[in-house]
């Protein structure tokens, strides 16, 4: 092979993910003709704009838990923040969407940076806990702030109207959310794999032999911070547009767990697999066990399942169910492989 075979090789490899986003995100908009087809229950629309918001929430975490190695239970604070910044923004003030997006995601990506200063002097156990006394800060201000937050009665929001003109639908907004899904994995891909990405790495093995290569650790981590909190933000101005209500005790430390159960089930440092641990969080429940027989029937019991279904999927695939998919790969190339040798 010459060297512009080569090229071509490392330009086709290299542009594979991008293909696979692309593929991905034109299945999941074939999904609202389905629902109108009768092929998915109605509901099902619902459970999986969730499940794709979460995803992009999830993300962020990734980025900040895989990458820089740093653990935040607060992202349950900042998404709820975002919910009701986008409700307060575009229900009370009248804002146009793109402008209230734009605010929605910056303030708590500022307070993302400022809880990264926090990082700079702990870390382990103890920023997991300081930023879960951020979370519930910001929880406790979501039932006090009752002027701007309704307290516990919860704040609405409609579908969003684009450039002032546009009214989106159920169906219209559940693209929008596929679209900025993709977008938010093409963006993820490349943060990962740029100079800002290794270094996040670099730092996450060594931060003795960061320092060495010449990386600001506080700069990168507070880099981290802000990207995971704005990934967290957009995820809640997405989540109120589409489910059109938060409420105080939607964000609490579960929801945080459960992000962090998304990444670890799915796959660390894997945006395929930061999506496939989404859907096994959040979606095997209500799309799969509650409508099997005597599973579905009682009520809590399909969440049970749920979770024995992860613990034995954290057995059995420590490294995320990822890593089955790439073992299958591996599998069906050997065998590939071994039915060419025959007939040669």
């Amino acid at each position: 092979m010459n060297k512009q075979e080569n090229k071509q090789a490392v330009k086709v490899k290299s542009n594979s993910p991008y293909k696979q986003y692309l593929l991905f995100g034109l299945l999941l908009l074939l999904i609202p003709a389905l629902v109108k087809m009768g092929v998915i229950k109605y509901s099902f629309l619902t459970i999986i704009a969730s499940i794709l918001i979460y995803a992009i929430v999830a993300l962020g975490v990734n980025l900040l838990v895989g990458y820089s190695g740093l653990v935040s239970l607060g992202t349950a604070g900042f998404m709820g923040m975002g919910t009701y910044l986008a409700a307060y923004f575009t229900s009370d003030l009248n804002l146009p969407f793109e402008i209230s997006l734009v605010i929605s995601v910056a303030v708590p990506m500022i307070i993302g940076v400022l809880t990264g200063l926090v990082s700079l002097r702990i870390e382990g156990y103890y920023l997991a806990i300081a930023t879960l006394a951020i979370s519930e800060i910001l929880r406790k201000v979501f039932v006090e702030f009752d002027v701007v937050t309704n307290g516990f009665s919860g704040k609405d929001a409609d579908y969003p109207k684009l450039l002032g003109t546009f009214e989106l639908n159920r169906d219209s907004t559940f693209m929008l959310i596929v679209v900025i899904l993709v977008a938010v994995m093409f963006i993820t891909h490349n943060f990962i794999n740029s100079y800002t990405g290794r270094a996040l790495s670099t730092m996450r093995g060594s931060e003795a032999a960061a320092q060495a290569m010449g990386i600001n650790i506080y700069r990168y981590r507070l880099l981290s911070f802000a990207v995971a909190v704005g990934y967290a933000a957009l995820g809640g101005v997405l989540y109120i547009h589409f489910i059109k209500y938060t409420y105080p005790n939607a964000w609490t430390l579960l929801f945080s767990l459960n992000m962090l159960a998304v990444i670890i089930i799915g796959g660390v440092r894997s945006i395929p697999g930061t999506i496939l641990g989404s859907f096994i969080v959040f979606g095997v429940p209500d799309l799969i066990l509650k409508n099997l027989p005597v599973i579905g029937e009682i009520d809590g019991l399909a969440y049970v399942f749920n979770g024995v279904l992860i613990i034995i999927v954290i057995l059995l695939y420590p490294a995320g169910l990822i890593q089955f998919w790439h073992n299958l790969k591996m599998k069906i190339a050997k065998g590939r492989k071994g039915k060419e040798g025959n007939n040669a």
